[in-house]
């Protein structure tokens, strides 16, 4: 099998998943727009099903899968968008989902994967270690894991986002797209710069996880000491092994966003776009605020806008610290 998605197998993926997720709109952010120094599109992935873009690969890849091979169930671990996503496939399909998260989890995270009939399984352990639980798991129960960034057809459901953008807004100049594990990007990057290679292709990392941007300094993947950001999602030391050469290709930049910019992302969205954003999902907003992607006032461009699957409580704090 391809350790990467190609153009054709995201658009199958596009036919595939139409009948059961949404094709998000792109909003024109006039207010925000003013501030950020260009046209600016979002793509608001926090309105899809499970509140955050995640349900297009788990969905893709389970569907891809035949019946029989992912009858006694479908394991992952997850911050907990790609849980949601699987525990709605799984549910879908009528199997079991299994999924270990860490025990820094947002518990409105473990509550929607729970309330969607998925065995959740708390694991205190970095990335690593908690996918090396799974295969224990599923090595003993006959599980079919399914990986929230190496698998090309997760990849190649995240890039139905780029095919969207495109059939949307034609004309379009450049896409930030939020860096975790690299499943998102790599799936975008290959729909966008596979269709129309003019388009730039921005990635945005947060300052305190900056193992794709390290990596591309050194021209190798570089793992990182993990530190804690606000940005959850998006909080991983070492980059994908197969995401890497997908961003390398065709990734045009890389950018660093500390987390203060983060919250001002977040908080611009609330106030100006009416959009609640987890903060890995404000992460592309964050970038344009702090001004480390430079654009032009007649530049569009759209900022993907991953989830919007955080803590109320949380939410409220940061808000209520706004001016």
């Amino acid at each position: 099998m391809r350790d990467h998605p190609t153009i054709q197998d995201i658009r199958e993926a596009q036919e595939r998943l139409k009948p059961h997720i949404k094709h998000t709109p792109l909003l024109r952010a006039e207010k925000i727009e003013k501030v950020a120094g260009c046209q600016l599109y979002l793509k608001p992935e926090t309105l899809q099903i499970t509140g955050a873009f995640k349900i297009r690969g788990a969905l893709n890849k389970t569907l891809s899968l035949p019946r029989e091979e992912i009858a006694k169930g479908i394991i992952a671990t997850s911050s907990g968008n790609h849980a949601q996503g699987l525990a709605y496939a799984a549910r879908m399909l009528g199997v079991k989902a299994i999924l270990v998260l860490p025990v820094t989890t947002p518990k409105i995270k473990i509550a929607n994967t729970e309330a969607l009939g998925a065995e959740v399984i708390l694991f205190d352990g970095d990335t690593a270690a908690r996918w090396k639980r799974v295969y224990e798991i599923a090595e003993e129960n006959g599980y079919v894991p399914v990986h929230a960034f190496e698998d090309p057809l997760v990849m190649a459901g995240q890039g139905t986002i780029g095919c969207e953008i495109l059939e949307d807004l034609q004309d379009v100049d450049t896409v930030i797209i939020p860096m975790g594990g690299g499943g998102l990007i790599s799936g975008i990057a290959t729909a966008i710069k596979e269709t129309k290679p003019s388009v730039r292709v921005v990635g945005a990392e947060p300052a305190l996880t900056p193992k794709y941007y390290h990596s591309r300094l050194n021209k190798q993947r570089t793992t990182l000491p993990l530190q804690n950001t606000i940005a959850d999602g998006l909080r991983i030391s070492v980059p994908g092994q197969n995401p890497y050469p997908i961003i390398e290709r065709y990734v045009d930049e890389i950018v660093l966003v500390e987390d203060e910019h983060i919250v001002q992302g977040m908080r611009a969205l609330a106030k100006d776009a009416k959009l609640i954003a987890e903060p890995a999902a404000a992460i592309g907003i964050g970038a344009l605020l702090a001004g480390v992607v430079k654009v032009r006032p007649d530049e569009k461009v759209c900022v993907v806008l991953t989830g919007g699957n955080w803590d109320l409580g949380d939410l409220a704090e940061v808000y209520s610290a706004a001016d």
